[in-house]
């Protein structure tokens, strides 16, 4: 089904105003205009807009979805269109007074018409008036931000929005963005209606005709799967994003330098991109970007002189790194680069919608990689290659907040990390830059609210020490969680304890006043009682029972009571609450509770991967392990690089018994009573269920690549479903992270014989096994050569890697006899008899017939003694069959075999004549006198 938007819908869209001819003057066009202008208060205070915005009761004493009832039929042609302009204004005003600045000239109660006032109802402030909203705008049991302002212009949006539209079909689409806004005012991401992202798929397609439209909408669409961590929906989206606008790119290399002392110029990460939208925004952003390419090749981007509309980029005016790399190369390393006609020094400037799209792309590489200094080395191209041509002010300003996180992890760049990030903050209020130029792009990138950045900054300052600055910040943003930390960091928990006691108690309505002077209010009375009363009765039960749950943390010994009451004050709507409260029983050991509170506390908000990890262990912990699968199930989902996951995932699938085996306990989990047994025992676990554990385990290494004891799991996994080449390199990957501690004991040599025992099991001539192979495949039988032949997993197929195991990993590193052996069967497999016959002589060294002769202690024990009697007559056998062999080929030592033999023997039993009297003594008197025997015959 294909939609139609209007024009006036894309210039709202696209926050730009074109000039239709076809469009006679009116109201409804004047106001979208208004609106696209960011002439918010004439779109709000017009007479179409105090009509939808009229409330019958003076007093506002009803939710904002009851006391506004805008018709939803249409009253006309443009009626809807109206709704949805007026929608766009609230939403944008609301984005400007909390992300871009400048300050707003309208309040929501100059835009909301009141009913007459005849009763005796104080009157309605906007105070008030925007708790309320802020306590509607609580979600999933987490509550806004308390601070937020003008919450109440939100709040009419997404009424307005929840609206039927048959004409506007961009309402879906401004329904997303609403949403995207909401997300980041809450305390922790909520997950979204799954019709919200499906009902924008028509929408889609209708916009592939206008690149700029779709690639907007799919990647605003990839923004909000980025908010709610589906990281690989999200991936996808920014990829498409890119195709729908056509944009370009490519990761690779070219030479150049970093450093100022850099004497020879070496391959350094660049990204090319280039852009193949229409550039119609120079005039709109005030960039010269006509002159930027050419200034970019000569001059360095961060030194060049800035239009005066964009943030200011601080120079880095360190006395090694230079302000960005020098390409001297005029061409990337790749020669089959599709971009190779692009000199990554002077690269062209690109369209800022596609400069989104890479930001974006950024944030993701960040989200998928380990946080480890590779993730920076990806990011910095895709920042840098956008910061290096600044052509719209949100993006620029997205782009430096982006840098300035690279950069608070190095010595060297750290300071220009936290000044550039004070420098973005201060330039919120002011008004370098035009309404509508900040607010052109702010749906396409993640630009982080006002508060969110001094909360960054203040976080900042903690890292470096600087504490107290830090609580500044914290106290005047009322991040109580912050303040907290702090006090914790100077020591002060009773501090701690006052403010949030003086906060539920209603004795301070600015708790930052109870942090400065150091004392609270006494008994709440007379004015301070009022005050009390006051804002009490403002505290929404989400910010409430917030605070309640941070009562808990303070004061362990009542944190129970804290925490109930934090559920009570909800209304049962606290995840927060339950989720503090599973973690205290699970810290205690009290499993079945646990999973009780954690159970409600997954329901009210199941996108935080730690609240369904602990669930797991508790029921893991409980022997419920259908349970526990989907709890990890659900943690990998949110989080695919949780390797403990992975790898409890794969615990569970291993000890769960066939399907409909497992008692079902989902009617009583609530109650939490009684304990569920393990279904079944090892040797019944399903080979679908071994093999599932096996891919969790693969995947999970991806993530956790030095972890030896998933890999311990992964081998024995992988030979229990016959993938040996994967068990094999399982196998080196153990031996190389422990045998520097454990030595010998690092090799499991069960999978070793085992590994050598499928490589063995092959006819050892190629040419043979391969017409074993075209046999079996002309219908005949052979049907295991062929296998052996040529499948990874035995024969010919597995040699390489056991043979590669046995000479790069395990020979160097250890000592062991059955490792030798293992080797020694191997070589004669090959027919390497002389190697072979090296192999078992070293394994007779490190056996328990060489350790016999060299350890006092041990040659007492008479077990051992035995034991290592069989070995001198195996190591006999190997010489008296390999010997001829490596003599008939000419080999050293081949003709002295038996000598040998006998060396071996006599030196044995001349260390250990006190076993004599042993009936194994008389085996090797006659093995001496046999060897001697065919010696004297030949």
């Amino acid at each position: 089904m294909s939609l139609d938007i209007s024009p006036i819908e894309k210039a709202l869209l696209r926050g730009k105003w074109t000039v239709l001819p076809q469009d006679n003057p009116s109201p409804v066009v004047d106001l979208a205009r208004a609106v696209v202008e960011g002439r918010f208060r004439d779109a709000l205070t017009s007479p179409g807009a105090r009509e939808l915005f009229h409330v019958q009761s003076p007093s506002f004493d009803l939710p904002f979805d009851q006391a506004f009832n805008p018709p939803s039929a249409a009253q006309g042609d443009d009626a809807e269109l109206v709704r949805l302009t007026l929608a766009v204004a609230c939403l944008h005003a609301f984005v400007q007074v909390n992300w871009t600045g400048p300050d707003l000239d309208v309040e929501p109660l100059e835009v909301i018409s009141l009913g007459s006032a005849e009763s005796t109802t104080a009157p309605l402030n906007e105070e008030t008036l925007n708790q309320k909203a802020i306590s509607e705008l609580a979600q999933g049991g987490e509550p806004a931000y308390h601070l937020t302002k003008v919450a109440a212009f939100l709040r009419l949006a997404e009424i307005l929005l929840a609206l039927p539209y048959d004409r506007c079909q961009s309402a879906l689409w401004w329904r997303l963005r609403a949403a995207s806004i909401h997300q980041q005012i809450l305390d922790e991401p909520v997950p979204q209606p799954p019709t919200l992202l499906a009902s924008l798929e028509p929408l889609t397609e209708s916009c592939s005709t206008e690149p700029d439209l779709a690639g907007r909408l799919i990647l605003e669409q990839g923004l909000l799967e980025h908010q709610i961590s589906h990281d690989k929906s999200a991936a996808e989206r920014f990829v498409q994003a890119a195709k729908a606008t056509g944009l370009e790119y490519e990761l690779t290399g070219a030479l150049g330098k970093r450093t100022k002392f850099q004497q020879f110029d070496l391959s350094q990460l660049v990204l090319l991109a280039e852009s193949h939208l229409p550039d119609d925004d120079a005039a709109t952003t005030g960039d010269t970007s006509k002159n930027t390419d050419e200034a970019a090749a000569t001059t360095p981007a961060d030194s060049r002189a800035q239009p005066t509309n964009l943030p200011e980029t601080l120079a880095l005016n360190d006395d090694t790194l230079l302000e960005q790399t020098e390409f001297t190369s005029s061409s990337p390393a790749g020669a089959e680069s599709h971009l190779k006609h692009i000199d990554p020094s002077s690269q062209p400037a690109l369209h800022p919608l596609d400069q989104c799209i890479l930001l974006s792309m950024c944030l993701n590489v960040k989200n998928t990689s380990p946080s480890h200094g590779l993730t920076n080395e990806q990011m910095s191209p895709y920042i840098a290659r956008v910061i290096s041509h600044p052509r719209n002010w949100s993006v620029h300003t997205m782009a430096l907040l982006l840098r300035s996180r690279l950069e608070s992890a190095r010595t060297r760049t750290v300071e220009r990390s936290t000044l550039q990030l004070q420098a973005l903050i201060d330039q919120m209020p002011t008004a370098d830059s035009t309404l509508p130029e900040r607010l052109l792009y702010f749906h396409t990138i993640p630009l982080s609210n006002r508060w969110e950045l001094e909360r960054e900054l203040a976080l900042r300052f903690l890292g470096l020490g600087v504490v107290r600055s830090a609580l500044a910040i914290f106290e005047r943003l009322e991040m109580w969680e912050e303040v907290v930390r702090c006090w914790g960091a100077l020591e002060r928990p009773d501090k701690a304890i006052a403010i949030v006691r003086d906060l539920l108690e209603g004795r301070k309505a600015e708790a930052e006043e109870v942090v400065s002077r150091g004392k609270t209010l006494a008994g709440g009375v007379g004015a301070g009682a009022g005050a009390g009363e006051r804002q009490r009765q403002i505290h929404d039960a989400a910010r409430e029972a917030k605070l309640w749950c941070l009562l808990g943390d303070l004061e362990p010994q009542r944190a129970v009571e804290h925490y109930e009451r934090a559920w009570a004050v909800s209304g049962g709507t606290s995840g927060r609450a339950m989720r503090s409260l599973g973690g205290y029983h699970f810290a205690r050991a009290s499993y079945g509770e646990a999973i009780v509170c954690l159970k409600r506390a997954v329901a009210i908000n199941p996108l935080l991967a730690r609240s369904w990890f602990i669930l797991g262990c508790a029921c893991m912990r409980e022997e419920r392990w259908e349970e526990a699968k989907n709890a990890f199930a659900r943690c990998v989902a949110i989080d695919e690089d949780d390797a403990e996951s992975w790898n409890n995932l794969a615990s569970m699938y291993l000890r769960m018994g066939p399907p409909g085996k497992e008692k079902d306990r989902k009617d009583d989990d609530e109650e939490g009573d009684g304990e569920a047994k393990p279904a079944t025992t090892t040797t019944s676990i399903p080979f679908t269920n071994k093999l599932l554990a096996f891919r969790a385990l693969k995947q999970g290494l991806k993530f956790s690549y030095d972890n030896w004891r998933m890999w311990s799991n992964y081998m024995v996994v992988a030979m229990d479903v016959g993938e040996l080449n994967e068990s094999c390199r399982a196998l080196g990957r153990v031996v190389e992270e422990t045998s520097a501690k454990a030595g010998a004991d690092s090799v499991d040599v069960d999978v070793l014989d085992r590994l050598v025992n499928a490589v063995t099991r092959a006819p050892a001539d190629p040419e043979e096994a391969a017409a074993a192979a075209a046999a079996a495949a002309g219908g005949g039988g052979g049907a295991e050569a062929a296998g052996a032949y040529s499948s990874p997993n035995e024969g010919h197929g597995l040699l390489r890697n056991v043979s590669g195991l046995f000479e790069r990993i395990l020979l160097p590193r250890v000592t062991s006899a059955r490792v030798f052996r293992a080797y020694g069967r191997l070589l004669t497999w090959q027919g390497r008899w002389e190697e072979a016959l090296g192999a078992y002589l070293d394994g007779y060294r490190c056996g328990a017939a060489g350790t016999l002769e060299r350890d006092a202690a041990a040659a007492a024990d008479v077990e051992r003694w035995r034991e290592a009697v069989g070995e001198v007559e195996d190591v006999v056998d190997v010489l008296r069959n390999f010997g001829p062999r490596v003599e008939g080929e000419g080999g050293a030592g081949g003709a002295k075999w038996r000598l040998q033999g006998r060396s071996i023997v006599r030196t044995f039993m001349g260390r250990t004549k006190d076993f004599e009297d042993e009936p194994e003594w008389e085996r090797l008197v006659e093995l001496q006198r046999e060897l001697a025997r065919k010696e004297e015959n030949e």
